[in-house]
């Protein structure tokens, strides 16, 4: 059966609040810092199981995340041997007939920083987070990318870019979304990171989008 490859997107180093992260929300083997880690998104959703099944009969690499939801399915894969996620992804590849330029390119549909962030709304982005927290008076990033899977390889260019606070990162829907925290010129940095980061994923353009 034929699927659509939405996201491939290779992550060499996973970094330390991303991995906290993803340790928090995973349902599967959880993922340790410093592992390298592949993020695949495709449709039909269900397909996400014979996937999954190809990766894991045919390399070491170790499941974090299986999602079937209401379009897609999302498979999170990591070790730290980096050629094992690789040959993964290149088995999935070589099974479906497609090469990695077949995903989608990701698109940037939110980039905001909002300063001197109020007390009531670090409040509430506070209560809603999975991550870190924001204290008032700092400054918020908030990221809104698609296909959704592109968000994860975005929280972890920002963070080796720049000293910031991983508040929480959505990587399954219609959209990817992204909170950071931190003071201005880091949150700029971060920013100038991220749009790089998926400016640089080539692949086919969204259908009747920019």
């Amino acid at each position: 059966m034929a699927i659509d490859l939405r996201t491939f997107t290779y992550i060499d180093i996973l970094q330390p609040q991303l991995t906290g992260f993803l340790q928090t929300v995973a349902s599967g083997f959880l993922p340790l810092e410093g592992q390298a880690a592949l993020f695949i998104e495709i449709a039909p959703g269900m397909s996400i199981n014979n996937v999954t099944d190809i990766a894991l009969k045919r390399t070491s690499a170790i499941p974090g995340m299986q999602i079937v939801e209401r379009s897609f399915g999302v498979l999170e894969l990591h070790h730290f041997d980096q050629g094992q996620v690789r040959a993964a992804g290149e088995a999935i590849l070589a099974h479906y007939g497609l090469s990695e330029t077949d995903r989608l390119a990701p698109a940037l549909r939110t980039s905001e920083r909002i300063t001197g962030v109020d007390g009531h709304q670090a409040m509430l982005i506070n209560r809603m987070r999975h991550g870190d927290m924001i204290a008032q008076g700092k400054t918020l990033y908030v990221m809104e990318c698609e296909p959704a899977g592109y968000a994860c390889i975005a929280a972890n260019e920002a963070e080796k870019a720049a000293t910031v606070s991983l508040l929480e990162v959505v990587t399954f829907g219609a959209y990817g979304r992204l909170w950071l925290g931190g003071n201005e010129a880091d949150i700029e940095e971060a920013e100038r990171a991220i749009k790089a980061t998926l400016t640089g994923i080539k692949g086919r353009p969204l259908k009747g989008k920019g």
